[in-house]
């Protein structure tokens, strides 16, 4: 049932499309078919989908009454019908999908075991969810500690977080059609620089513990080439920072050298130890407020650090800075922090972003992207990623940081958020926030517990969100803490006798009241006053913190903020609304067209599973919740990581890594530890083999990890690694052998042949085999790194597993391993209640890294099963191999196998055009703009070139559309090689067009449209363009303009009356 299920609607829908033009070069390409009428149309499709018979129906199927919403036939583009076709149209053509597998896969590779799991339907998975969460009771968190409860405001979570249109573009690499995303970007800048005072912010970072360890390398590199090579290089961290941020910052400094120190700089001789480092100095770091909440003057440690040519890199939170004053006014060099509390669920951990600030002198070191303004050709406003080519790709090996992706959608929710409350509105929930933490102290205070003091206040109360409180005796704090949880209150537990509890927008009247009732219950022996005498109290006390805030005047902010009139306008939900949908409409998304980018799998985002992430039993919970509280989230991850040991073929998985590029450096980390673990006589095993065609990230993780890169070469011809090398290098360096960093299929879009003997080298000279699952999306259910030979490999579930992309982040990049190196994986970075069971090192601040859209990958395991994601990885395969076949005739492509097969990508080549027609990759790219589509990968791995990625959900009407576009641009470029058009203000050069591009002349005394090329062939060059098409906001955007006036700010108000 199934089967026919699926192929009849798609069969009315194509055939109704096939009979209104001719089978020429394409339907595309011809004149627009007269009109049929709906009873011939109805006719002929009739007469169509009789090819297939309901005899393709399991008898037993209808017998066990299945249900019908099944998920493989509606993530896969091409049906059955589709698929015998295309197998036709290969160059050269085969009989079956298994016999054109056999040609793109070598026999050697091919696993001898299949998947084995079963599907489920949609309805099915949201009964088995609803199962796991079972009584899950989502109770209120005071944990903080850089998490907290938060209200997204539903315009933003349903037209922003559930809107595709959002959640499915691409990083704005093709800034023409990403206008709305980077302007929004530029306004989540915008507000980081006005609240941390500091001139220049990027576009957000993985979480706060990745951003710390950016700052220390950003502080690294701000020193001398001889300081930044001592031995005994420190970087002074306070004890008062986040327990999971010291954590991460210990992961990321041993592979560079770096000490990490760490002193409470309130006690009086801390200051003499910083200056006792002397030319050791890296740099020292703060958080302001502190993990205990405490607010402290750092203007005087700033100084220090100045004096010693180190910088100061200080922790903070955005909410706080609407009240306190900015790092930026008392000598800071960084700010960072996670924004999560700005509108973003807590999601057990993420994803959130990350804020990053520097001074201006910092800019170009600074990690991350950056949006800046620009302008078109036209000399309009337009803005572009800025300094593109971040460092891992520049300096490769060289590199202190291998970021190559933020969090967009997330940051982009909080730059909403922000404009939605605008200045006062953040100011008032901050000061919601200061009276709720101070009537909680004042609680506390009366039941005749100690609470740490401000020392800075007049009466000590807290100055932001945070109150400890001292219970007496670690005895009564386990009953408080127990007692808690009984009122549905989860509270943090600080050394032997104290708690932590950290207030936020979300509490309520009721919250407070049972606070008091949990003290209340601990000092007389569980008799509790009635609930409204406690509600009485605890009004009275409120009553109390019903005047101004008392901030001292040494901390009091007095600076303004957020006076762009982008931040106080869209207060109302319908003006708000406006401007979302406004944003929208000036970026191409997967709701216009498919992405053909490759290496980066745009592939369907399945609804269902993106409908789990904002179920509250999913998306409020606190990553440090006590375990026994979480058993619904541990089931559910436990299934995931269980589907990944078996797709991988390896024993132990975490999800830690927040980022591909984390998974890269935590796998790197595990093999370093492994050998560090396992001795050498004496010698490191440190060196990192790589191929020179290996993504920029590769050399850079290795480098951070602490590793000697060593390049491979690859052969010109094939793209294969040259093994000659491989083994020349691996017997040179045999004692010093860590690890190779292989990509499977390559970087150049082939399975090479011989893989395994790559791996078999590699452990023979003893060093272990990391494998970048970038292009994982060609092996799932065909092959596996651990039956290839890997030891471990990390998975962009951002790519493969349906997470979407965002707009440039989240990503998640957990490592798969072998059973001997699951010791080393990454550690708990803030354990409740026990030490850390694994000898890793913590790479991102929560142990489950971006928990909440795991479960969108397990949702899409579990929905496809075993066979739905084998025959996806097959159709992934055709899809490419179809385009390929189909442009072969018009296009030189790069790289095939011998049977003239690519894996699931390949690399067309535009580098001729440059000398027949004076056009490179990049004016294909911006033409295909005009054509309503998103450009492929462009210059990578090759120069000059374009990497082309279908994905299985494309359908063969899209893959179609996609390839009469790239005919007909060629066509366009042959024009050019023939002399009909001039080699400049030709169409290509010219792209893209907007409207306003082709109305411009028009009108009282304007110039007439004088181009070698009309405005429709600008506009419709292809006939279903007239019904469908996407209009670039504005015409190609001068770079190099962008990069040498940066201003990555919004821009002020300009007056354009005139016009």
């Amino acid at each position: 049932m199934a089967s026919f299920a699926r192929t009849v609607p798609r069969r009315i829908g194509q055939s109704a499309a096939r009979i209104r033009a001719s089978s020429a070069l394409s339907s595309r390409l011809q004149p627009l078919a007269p009109w049929v009428c709906n009873h011939c149309t109805y006719k002929a499709v009739t007469a169509v989908t009789q090819q297939r018979s309901f005899a393709t129906v399991k008898k037993t199927g209808v017998e066990k009454y299945e249900q019908l919403d099944t998920f493989p036939r509606r993530h896969i583009g091409p049906d059955e019908v589709d698929t015998v076709e295309m197998l036709k149209a290969l160059s050269p053509p085969v009989a079956s999908l298994d016999e054109f597998v056999g040609q793109v896969i070598p026999p050697n590779i091919l696993s001898k075991k299949a998947l084995s799991f079963p599907p489920e339907s949609e309805s099915a998975l949201k009964a088995k969810v609803n199962e796991y969460l079972g009584d899950t009771v989502v109770m209120k968190s005071f944990l903080g500690q850089g998490y907290y409860g938060t209200h997204t405001p539903a315009v933003i979570q349903r037209n922003v977080l559930e809107n595709p249109a959002w959640y499915t573009s691409y990083t704005p690499y093709q800034p023409e059609i990403s206008q709305g995303r980077l302007e929004s970007l530029l306004n989540f800048q915008t507000m980081v620089t006005d609240l941390t005072a500091l001139p220049i912010a990027n576009a957000s970072l993985l979480d706060e513990g990745t951003a710390a360890a950016e700052a220390m390398t950003l502080s690294m590199n701000a020193l001398s080439t001889s300081r930044a090579k001592r031995e005994g290089k420190t970087f002074v961290v306070s004890t008062s920072l986040h327990p999971q941020t010291i954590s991460v910052l210990r992961g990321r400094a041993d592979g560079f050298g770096i000490r990490i120190l760490e002193l409470d700089l309130s006690e009086d001789g801390s200051h003499a130890e910083i200056e006792k480092l002397g030319e050791d100095l890296v740099g020292v770091m703060v958080q302001y407020p502190d993990t205990y909440g405490h607010v402290n003057n750092f203007e005087p440690l700033a100084d220090l650090a100045h004096k010693q040519g180190a910088l100061l890199s200080v922790a903070t939170d955005l909410l706080a800075l609407t009240m306190l004053k900015p790092p930026g006014e008392w000598g800071a060099d960084i700010a960072f922090g996670s924004a999560q509390r700005f509108g973003i669920p807590m999601g057990f951990g993420g994803p959130h972003a990350a804020f990053f600030a520097v001074q201006e002198k910092h800019k170009r070191k600074m990690p991350g992207r950056l949006v800046g303004l620009s302008k078109d050709r036209l000399g309009g406003k337009a803005y572009r990623l800025a300094l593109q080519t971040r460092e891992q790709h520049i300096r490769r090996e060289k590199a202190t940081s291998n970021v190559c992706t933020s969090q967009a959608l997330l940051a982009n929710m909080n730059a909403l958020y922000a404009i939605y409350h605008g200045p006062e509105g953040l100011k008032a929930i901050a000061e919601r926030v200061i009276r709720g933490a101070r009537t909680i102290q004042a609680i506390a205070e009366k039941h005749g517990f100690a609470t740490q003091k401000s020392n800075w206040s007049s009466n000590g109360s807290v100055l932001f969100d945070t109150v400890i409180v001292d219970i007496g005796s670690n005895e009564k704090r386990s009953r408080l803490a127990k007692l808690a949880n009984e009122h549905g209150i989860y509270v943090r537990q600080i050394g032997e006798q104290q708690i932590g509890i950290s207030n936020d927008e979300t509490t309520s009247l009721d919250d407070l009241v049972k606070i008091s009732q949990v003290f209340e219950g601990i000092t007389r022996n569980g008799d509790l006053d009635s609930y409204h005498i406690t509600e009485e109290n605890v009004q009275q006390i409120l009553s109390q913190n019903t005047g101004s805030l008392d901030i001292p005047e040494a901390f009091r902010r007095t600076s303004s903020f957020l006076t762009h009139p982008v931040f106080n306008t869209h207060h109302s939900e319908t003006e708000l609304l406006r401007y979302i949908y406004h944003l929208q409409s000036k970026d191409l998304s997967l709701v216009h067209s498919m992405i053909p980018l490759g290496s980066c799998t745009m592939k369907l985002n399945g609804t269902t599973e993106m409908s789990l992430i904002t179920l509250p039993e999913i998306s409020q919970i606190h990553p440090y919740t006590p375990q026994m509280f979480v058993s619904h989230y541990e089931k559910i991850l436990g299934l995931f990581m269980e589907q990944l040991q078996k797709i991988t073929g390896m024993d132990k998985v975490s999800l830690q890594p927040n980022s591909g590029a984390q998974g890269e450096f935590a796998g790197l980390r595990a093999i370093r530890e492994y050998h560090k673990a396992n001795g050498n006589g004496g010698k490191k095993r440190d060196i990192c083999l790589i191929p020179v065609s290996a993504h920029g990230t590769n050399p850079a993780s290795a480098a951070m990890a602490g590793m000697r890169v060593v390049p491979i070469k690859c052969d010109t011809a094939t793209g294969n690694l040259d093994l000659a090398d491989l083994e020349a290098k691996c017997k040179k360096h045999q004692d010093e052998l860590g690890a190779i960093m292989v990509t499977y299929p390559s970087t150049f879009g082939v399975f090479e042949p011989e893989i395994k003997k790559v791996c078999e080298l590699v452990h023979e000279h003893g060093g272990l085999v990391y494998m970048d699952g970038a292009n994982m999306n060609a092996q799932i259910g065909l092959c596996s790194p651990g039956e290839i030979g890997a030891d471990v490999c990390h998975l962009n579930l951002h790519k493969t597993f349906c997470i979407p992309h965002g707009g440039g982040g989240p990503g998640v990049g957990p490592i798969c391993v072998k059973e001997r190196l699951q010791p080393f994986l990454p550690r708990d970075p803030n354990p409740t209640g026990s030490t850390a069971t694994t000898g890793g090192y913590a790479v991102s601040s929560a142990n489950n890294g971006s928990a909440s859209i795991n479960l969108i990958s397990w949702a899409y395991n579990t929905l496809m099963g075993s066979e739905g994601l084998t025959r996806a990885t097959k159709i992934t395969l055709l899809n490419a191999n179809y385009i390929l076949s189909r442009l072969k005739p018009h296009y030189e492509i790069l790289y095939v196998n011998e049977h003239g097969r690519c894996a699931h990508e390949f690399i067309l080549d535009a580098r001729p055009f440059h000398k027949t027609a004076s056009v490179e990759a990049i004016d294909i790219a911006k033409r295909l703009q005009d054509y309503g589509f998103h450009a492929p990968t462009m210059s990578w791995p090759v120069a000059n070139t374009l990497m082309i990625e279908p994905t299985e959900s494309e359908s063969k009407e899209e893959l179609d559309r996609f390839i009469d576009a790239l005919i007909s641009i060629r066509g366009e470029i042959r024009e050019i090689e023939e002399g009909k058009v001039p080699r400049e203000g030709n169409v290509l050069k010219m792209s893209p067009h907007t409207m306003q591009d082709l109305i411009a002349g028009d009108g009282e005394g304007g110039g007439k449209w004088d181009r070698v090329y009309s405005r429709e062939k600008a506009a419709y060059p292809l006939p279903w363009l007239k019904e469908k098409k996407f209009w670039p906001t504005v015409t190609r955007i001068d770079d190099t303009y962008g990069d040498l006036n940066l201003f990555c700010t919004c821009p002020p108000v300009e007056d354009t009356t005139s016009s």
